[in-house]
């Protein structure tokens, strides 16, 4: 049985009284039958029980019309918009006003009254309250029967059926039913069975609308395992784990045709202590796939699972396949920790080393490429000793002399092989000042600052470098190749401490290299301060050239 455009509940009730009142007061709700109309459509109304025998259709009934504004009778004659004829009524174009309760009355061949009750509704605007329901299955090719109401009035008037989609006539079906081969989403919508039949010459049509909703087929296909992937899971022993056997045996498939399950040495694994089995369900929008998966969950993983195989097997409804999974021990990231943090102490206690002993390391392997590092600028000193010559400070003045005459050579000419350049130690008798500075500051590599020591005012005043004194014209030539032409390193050496204002009284650009570079300081009475081996020695050693300019073979000194 069709359902009805929004309620299709029809009986009949029987009645020994006059009729009286609306259709509600005379039928009882659920016996009421509700059609509803679109403006200008034409209704042939007969009651539901009056349409099954043809002695019930040959009795005569009386129609009442009740609307809004008044009650009155469904007249015979044919020519009025509303007229009734044996046990049905006609409505030829109807209008909202059409709309209200009609009331049939008849008897039985035995006396017996019978009351009929219908509510018409004629609607402005086509919506859903005027379609009979929906179809939706998952059928291929859909069948659409035409609305009961319709294919019997099409039946009764010897009508004609056509069928359209939407507004769209649809040419090649002029039947009761309409079958659409292989629909698609595109067949999706409301198809009007339209009736056509003729009244005194006149063609009126009586419409009966449903909508197609496609429904999702099953598909079957082969079971494709999608979980697990690898052949290997690492785990810990002690620690739970949950192993995913997920398998696809197509769309919109039932859980008994594809099954998914955990077997080990051949034993379903939902029936061995210790393992839980459980079984989702999920569908994969993109693919349109159903995918059930069997979760085993092992509480503790012991030493016996390392050892045996996983079986995820799936069955589908033609074909089965599995999957094998065994565990592996997850290594303990311990060892990797500790190993990482000692490499990392390594590095860092080496470049500690290499950062403190920095310059001994350099002395060391100094030898092993002397001639490799000899430089071929053709200088016959490797260092210029530049230093103070006058001080009213006494002490300062025989700590410097003993420093230049004694220790320096000493430690450098004797035990290191350098050749210095001292001023008043090697200058040639005769030869001019100015020339001899010039011409021996080009001919050495370094130039060796050696700063008197600072013990208060007096001997700070005393250290002006004025130009008049000797060794000044010294300073200015030193500091212009150092500063200007940057054509020799500097190496500043500090005699004992500094005084209170520090470096301040000194040129401004002796200043400058002493902001780029501290000066070695010079203690006395440090133990081993003599030696070569000393700290003091081995830095000053490393400021100096690789390899002293004798050792150079002779094509590399001019």
């Amino acid at each position: 049985m069709q359902a009805s455009r929004l309620l299709l509940l029809v009986s009949v009730v029987g009645a020994t009284s006059e009729p009286s009142g609306s259709a509600e007061e005379l039928c009882d709700p659920s016996d009421v039958e509700h059609r509803y109309l679109s403006v200008g459509e034409a209704l042939h109304y007969v009651p539901l029980s009056q349409r099954s025998t043809e002695e019930s259709q040959k009795q005569n009934l009386t129609w009442t019309r009740r609307t809004r504004d008044k009650e009155e009778d469904v007249p015979t004659e044919e020519n009025q918009s509303l007229y009734s004829r044996g046990n049905a009524f006609f409505l030829f174009s109807a209008e909202p006003n059409d709309s209200g309760s009609y009331t049939a009355t008849g008897y039985s061949p035995s006396g017996e009254q019978f009351v009929y009750c219908v509510e018409i509704e004629v609607l402005k605007v086509n919506d859903e309250t005027l379609l009979y329901g929906k179809i939706e299955n998952s059928d291929q090719n859909k069948r659409i029967e035409c609305p009961e109401p319709i294919s019997f009035t099409c039946k009764q008037l010897r009508g004609d059926f056509s069928w359209r989609n939407g507004s769209k006539s649809i040419t090649d079906q002029h039947g009761s039913e309409l079958w659409i081969t292989a629909a698609g989403k595109a067949a999706e919508g409301v198809y009007t069975c339209v009736c056509s039949w003729t009244h005194g010459g006149v063609e009126y049509k009586s419409l009966g609308s449903m909508r197609l909703q496609l429904g999702e087929g099953t598909q079957h296909r082969d079971p494709e395992i999608i979980s697990p992937t690898n052949k290997q899971q690492f785990a810990e022993k002690g620690v739970g784990i949950k192993l995913n056997c997920s398998i696809a045996c197509g769309s919109n498939v039932d859980e008994n045709d594809c099954r998914a399950n955990w077997h080990r040495d051949g034993v379903l694994l939902s029936q061995v202590p210790g393992y839980i089995q459980t079984i989702e369900t999920v569908p994969e929008e993109r693919a349109r796939n159903t995918i059930f998966t069997a979760v085993l969950t092992i509480d503790k993983v012991s030493a016996e699972d390392f050892n045996v195989v996983f079986v995820c097997k799936g069955a589908g409804r033609f074909q089965s396949t599995n999957a094998t999974l065994t565990l592996k021990r997850r290594e303990s990231v311990i060892p990797l920790v500790v190993g990482g943090v000692c490499a990392l102490f390594l590095c860092v206690f080496a470049a500690a080393l290499v950062k403190w002993f920095a310059i001994d390391i350099v002395l060391f392997f100094r030898p092993c490429f002397q001639f490799s590092r000899c430089n071929k600028d053709g200088r016959m000193f490797d260092a210029y000793v530049v230093y103070q010559t006058q001080s009213e400070d006494k002490v300062a003045e025989v700590a410097l002399t003993q420093f230049i005459a004694q220790i320096l050579p000493s430690v450098l000419e004797e035990k290191c092989g350098y050749r210095l350049f001292i001023h008043g130690r090697d200058d040639t008798p005769g030869e001019d000042r100015l020339e001899l500075v010039e011409g021996r500051m080009k001919q050495s590599r370094r130039l060796m600052v050696i700063l008197p020591p600072g013990s208060g005012p007096e001997s700070e005043s005393a250290v002006s470098l004025q130009p008049p004194v000797i060794g000044g014209y010294d300073w200015q030539v030193g500091l212009h190749h150092a500063l200007l032409q940057r054509e020799m390193s500097v190496i500043l050496v500090q005699l004992g401490d500094v005084g209170p204002r520090g470096y301040s009284h000194l040129p401004a650009g002796l200043q400058h290299l002493i902001l780029k570079s501290a000066p070695v300081r010079w203690r006395e009475e440090a133990p081993g301060a003599a030696s070569g081996s000393s700290r003091f020695w081995k830095r000053v050693r490393y400021l100096m050239p690789a390899t002293p300019a004798k050792r150079c073979p002779p094509s590399a000194v001019i």
